[in-house]
């Protein structure tokens, strides 16, 4: 059986490293050179991709390695620039493994589509205007999108609330929309706009806004593990994780900075599979707000009754298979192989893991050594580079700056010259 354990696989070289993923993903020669050959993402493809293109930026794909999520083995591509992330995920996925892994659940692929009313009268009269003719309602966004309705049944519910705003009440319609293994927002703006004037109609009032809502509230990913606690150091860790989860939970200066974290885990994958980390960061955080009603930490960490760590996550995951740069960015469609996803469900709940081990990481990381011991080793290998060491130097140049506690470009051309 395969296994994504693999001894020193940041010790191989690049194309070592890239070879033993196309075999565990089963890549072809011409998937895997969409990732590693520049210039995968063509002067054609870029053009369409968005506006006034002038060219392309790279940026590297690492994969993090030891995840088992819900008892598979999954390789996690992971696009980002920041040093520490991949191997921080890797290092907590191997932690997690002794007990199971990451276990993952999903609520379904459910958007909101918002239609605001301004202008009327009786509000509330007319919030169940609305809703006795939900069904006429729900046919006319419907008729939009007919594949969407045949695969998943597209446009499901109506709910309706009245807002008090600095210029009136409003009235606010969502249109609750299954938009499968798509992201979905082209999908759902077109329903809104298909209905407005028929609320209109209906509540005497003019609509202004008609667009999708990125606080996903109904389509959440989950994902827990348990860390035993010899596996991770022992008491004094477990204790200690959970006092910075403590702090987290009750101080937005605190949470900012631990929420960031998670995102370092799963924008990387968005961003890797083509889907929209803008939409992501959006909706993780305004979700904090709507569940606990202050802005706060996006796990929970607890003890269990033999002392070991178990965290939790519950996330909005707005990401799919379908439409956008997902399906005409090369690099993209093999990060999604060596994923090994078919839906859209298996990737949010793979995301979603990927966010707990990397708050995991960090937050080991600052109940032990602190964070920077393991970011600034890896920060003084970008340095080093800058600064033009190659090969064996480099490694030595490192590790003088790493022992003397001087990072800087003009340290390690000092060491360069002496060495």
């Amino acid at each position: 059986m395969k296994t994504n354990q693999y001894s020193g696989f940041h010790k191989l070289t690049m194309e070592q490293r890239a070879q033993e993923v196309a075999e565990f993903a089963g890549l072809t020669a011409e998937e895997l050179a969409h990732i590693t050959k520049p210039g995968a993402l063509s002067d054609n493809v870029a053009d369409k991709c968005i506006e006034n293109v002038i060219g392309t930026y790279q940026l590297p794909m690492g994969i993090a390695m030891n995840f088992v999520i819900d008892g598979q083995e999954r390789l996690i591509p992971m696009v980002v620039e920041e040093a520490s992330i991949v191997a921080a995920a890797s290092n907590a996925a191997k932690m997690a493994r002794p007990s199971g892994g990451f276990y993952t659940s999903y609520t379904g692929n459910i958007m909101i589509a918002q239609v605001q009313v301004v202008g009327v009268s009786n509000p509330h009269f007319a919030c169940h205007s609305i809703l006795h003719h939900k069904e006429e309602i729900l046919a006319a966004a419907n008729a939009k999108d007919p594949i969407l309705v045949k695969i998943t049944g597209g446009a499901k519910d109506v709910e309706v609330r009245v807002i008090d705003t600095l210029i009136g009440p409003m009235v606010i319609a969502h249109l609750i929309v299954d938009t499968g293994d798509a992201m979905g927002a082209n999908a759902v703006n077109t329903m809104a706009e298909a209905v407005a004037p028929l609320i209109e109609q209906i509540t005497h009032g003019t609509v202004k806004l008609r667009i999708l809502s990125n606080l996903a509230a109904y389509r959440l990913a989950r994902a827990t593990a348990t860390f035993y606690k010899d596996a991770i150091g022992g008491d004094s860790v477990v204790d200690g994780i959970i006092a910075a989860y403590a702090f987290a939970e009750a101080d937005p200066f605190r949470a900012a900075t631990s929420n960031k974290g998670i995102m370092n885990g799963m924008d990387p994958v968005v961003v890797a599979t083509g889907n929209d980390w803008r939409g992501m960061e959006a909706a993780a955080h305004s979700y904090m707000y709507y569940k606990y009603g202050k802005y706060t930490s996006m796990t929970r960490w607890e003890k269990d009754a033999d002392g070991n760590l178990t965290g939790a996550i519950e996330i909005p995951m707005m990401v799919g298979l379908v439409g956008g740069a997902t399906k005409i960015h090369p690099a993209a469609q093999a990060a999604i192989k060596i994923l090994g996803v078919k839906t859209a469900e298996e990737l949010a709940r793979i995301i979603a893991a990927v966010g707990l081990a990397q708050n995991f990481a960090a937050m080991r990381a600052l109940a032990t050594d602190g964070i920077q011991k393991g970011h600034m080793k890896l920060h003084a290998r970008n340095i080093a580079t800058v600064a033009g060491a190659t090969g064996d130097m480099l490694d030595k140049v490192v590790a003088r700056m790493v022992a003397d506690k001087k990072i800087s470009v003009e340290y390690a051309k000092e060491l360069i010259a002496k060495l």
